[in-house]
């Protein structure tokens, strides 16, 4: 069965840069859009980024654009979110996300940017 396992989170500075994985064990996720979302503490869940099948297409939301850059590697079945200029803002769980036959969830990774 598909899981899908986020991992590259961590404490950083401000201004600093992580990159985030999103890996699919199980299956492949080669041919679905994935989505990253984040979660701040007392907060929803909100969309961060999505990439389509083939890597053509992204979105970003907009506090992000400029700053953070999604891509996917289908070979190693792994979507990536590369950030850039870490604020404290963007201090939260970050998920990926796949719609295939049902909705599927990474467990999160923690991301928190303080000095």
């Amino acid at each position: 069965q598909l899981q899908l396992v986020e991992s590259g989170g961590g404490l950083v500075q401000p201004g600093g840069s992580l990159r985030l994985s999103c890996a699919a064990t199980g299956s492949t996720l080669d041919y679905y859009a994935i989505g990253w979302f984040r979660q701040a503490p007392g907060k929803e869940r909100e969309v961060v980024s999505c990439i389509t099948t083939n890597g053509h297409g992204t979105d970003y939301a907009d506090s992000v654009k400029g700053r953070f850059t999604i891509s996917r590697d289908n070979a190693k079945s792994t979507v990536y979110l590369q950030m850039n200029s870490l604020s404290p803002e963007d201090t939260a769980v970050y998920y990926c996300y796949m719609r295939g036959d049902r909705d599927y969830w990474g467990q999160g990774t923690q991301v928190t940017v303080s000095s």
